[in-house]
C-alpha cells in the first residue's frame, strides 16, 4: 500500500494545492462585505490626512490614556478590596473599627492623588 495517500485517496501534493486553493478562495469572497464596514475613528489628537507619524503619534496617547484609566480602576479595587478585608477582621474582632476608618480616609486620599497625578499626565502626554 503506497503511504503517500491520505485517508480520502489523494496524495500529498494535490491536498497542500487544494488547501491554498480554498484558502485563497475564502479571502477573497468576503471582498465585497469590507465596503460596508465604517472608518476607523481617528486619535484623540486628530492629525492631517497622510500624517501617519502625527497618527501613531495620536494612537500611543489614546493608549497611554487607556492605561492610566486601568491603573486607576485597579487601584480602586485594591483600594476596596484592602477595606472589605479590613471591614471583615474588624467584625471578627481582630482589628479595631478605627482602623477600618483610617484605611477608608488613607485610601481615599490615595485615590484623590493617584487621579491627579493621571490627570496631570494625561495633560502632558
Amino acid at each position: 500500500m503506497d503511504t503517500s495517500n491520505t485517508k480520502s485517496g489523494f496524495n500529498k501534493k494535490s491536498v497542500a494545492i487544494r488547501k491554498s486553493l480554498s484558502a485563497a478562495v475564502a479571502g477573497l469572497l468576503p471582498l465585497p462585505l469590507w465596503a460596508a464596514l465604517p472608518t476607523p475613528v481617528a486619535p484623540s489628537t486628530a492629525p492631517p490626512a497622510g500624517d501617519w507619524i502625527g497618527l501613531i503619534q495620536g494612537y500611543i496617547k489614546d493608549g497611554g490614556l487607556v492605561l492610566g484609566l486601568a491603573i486607576a480602576v485597579l487601584g480602586f479595587l485594591w483600594i476596596a478590596y484592602l477595606g472589605f478585608a479590613k471591614f471583615n477582621e474588624a467584625r471578627q474582632g481582630k482589628a479595631e473599627w478605627a482602623e477600618v476608618g483610617v484605611l477608608g480616609i488613607v485610601g481615599a486620599i490615595v485615590l484623590i492623588f493617584a487621579s491627579y497625578l493621571l490627570t496631570e499626565a494625561a495633560g502632558v502626554i
